[in-house]
């Protein structure tokens, strides 16, 4: 293991070789995978602590009093706390655990949906939204309803701050819901500020933090943020995990989202007494070996020096920029002083799958198409990028090799 104040770009190739899949080919390439902000590679620590659950702490959680059961129990129940320490939150019962920011978003919305947000009340967006914070909310506009309005986004795919004000005076939304990192394009949007205005107005706010919490750090309290949601597998962990963090008194005053075992405490035909926050709002048997190996993740990167880890990822970020905008012919989408490592082009002449089809062959991972941001392309006039996303394991000689065959694929094309 890598102990904290060891990361540098010196000792990157150590840091690489804990992550079994960076080492394997494609089509017998090296591998080269640009491709983390869709899923992150997994560190062997994450990976062995999976295989320890299976191997033997396997059972239920919360039900039994034998010795397996308690001790998973007490597992799952610890890497709630890790995981509630990492974000700041002040009690561990603020931390929910779902199948992903996904889910996060809805079981929130449909939460809201029998309390606080009624037929006519509004939801602010943004332009930049990943899908996955777009149509739980639409679904509430049939069932309840809602309305949703957004924020403008500019040419250069950044959040249109004045009009975020505006409409926070203007449209009174009953909720603002934002994300802190576009996905697709990178760009940061300044959520503190944002949350801070909004509260001004009196109105709660949720984060997507998805794409920002795997690069820098993120404080609930710092943020004040009324909710917050991510993903497990972005961060190191597995996938089918991550969660929704609330503040304790929103989350006591939301019903269940499912019912069934391990959320109530007692059922008759007559009438069920639901438990407190978090267990109401996790029915059934959860993903334990992913919440616990979510947190072997987490306890991997906060053992680094996430200084460095920043410095390095805005050198990757730097380089790419500055090599694919010297190749003819290649723009790249989503420009401003504050971004993670995500580096989103499109090349004159050839499609984004093209792109990416051309990179595969030569064991380069990108994504391509509309990164589940379809309303953000259709505003940048765009069917799609290529999307090149850097994280803390990858190196300046990748980028190289990224710029190189991009080149190679211009070229093809001219």
């Amino acid at each position: 293991m890598v102990t904290p104040k060891a990361y540098s770009e010196e000792n990157l190739d150590l840091i690489r070789k804990q992550f079994p899949i960076l080492g394997t080919e494609v089509g017998g390439n090296p591998l080269v995978y640009l491709d983390n902000a869709a899923t992150a590679q997994k560190p062997q620590c994450v990976i062995d602590r999976l295989n320890a659950y299976y191997s033997g702490e396997n059972a239920n959680i919360h039900r039994g009093v034998h010795a397996l059961s308690q001790q998973a129990t007490e597992a799952y129940e610890a890497a709630r706390r890790q995981i509630a320490a990492f974000i700041g939150a002040e009690d561990s019962r603020e931390v929910i655990f779902t199948r992903g920011t996904t889910e996060a978003v809805n079981l929130l919305a449909a939460c809201l949906s029998q309390t606080s947000l009624k037929a006519g009340d509004t939801v602010l967006l943004t332009e930049m939204e990943h899908h996955a914070n777009i149509v739980p909310w639409q679904l509430l506009e049939t069932r309840i309803g809602l309305k949703i309005v957004t924020v403008d986004v500019d040419d250069d795919g950044l959040l249109d701050h004045a009009d975020y004000l505006q409409k926070l005076v203007s449209v009174k939304p009953a909720l603002v819901s934002a994300v802190f990192a576009c996905n697709s394009l990178g760009v940061i949007n300044p959520i503190k500020e944002m949350i801070a205005a909004a509260h001004r107005e009196g109105i709660p706010f949720m984060v997507d933090a998805a794409q920002a919490i795997p690069h820098f750090p993120v404080d609930v309290k710092d943020l004040d943020c009324d909710y917050l949601v991510f993903s497990g597998h972005k961060v190191f962990g597995p996938t089918g995990i991550g969660i929704l963090y609330g503040k304790l008194p929103l989350l006591e005053a939301l019903p269940p989202y499912q019912g069934g075992g391990d959320m109530i405490e007692s059922v008759s035909f007559a009438k069920t007494v639901f438990k407190s926050p978090p267990e109401r709002f996790e029915a059934g048997t959860p993903n334990i070996a992913g919440a616990i190996a979510m947190a072997a993740g987490l306890e991997y990167i906060a053992g680094l020096d996430r200084v460095a880890m920043e410095q390095h990822e805005a050198a990757l970020l730097q380089s790419a920029t500055d090599g694919l905008l010297s190749i003819p012919g290649v723009r790249i989408i989503g420009n401003g002083p504050d971004k993670v490592s995500v580096v989103s082009f499109v090349m004159e002449g050839a499609h984004p799958h093209d792109i990416a089809s051309f990179l595969d062959a030569q064991g380069i991972a990108v994504r391509s198409g509309h990164h589940c941001t379809q309303p953000l392309m259709t505003r940048l006039g765009l069917p799609g990028t290529a999307r090149a996303s850097f994280a803390f394991y990858n190196s300046l000689k990748e980028v190289e090799v990224l710029v190189e065959v991009v080149d190679k694929i211009r070229k093809f094309f001219a």
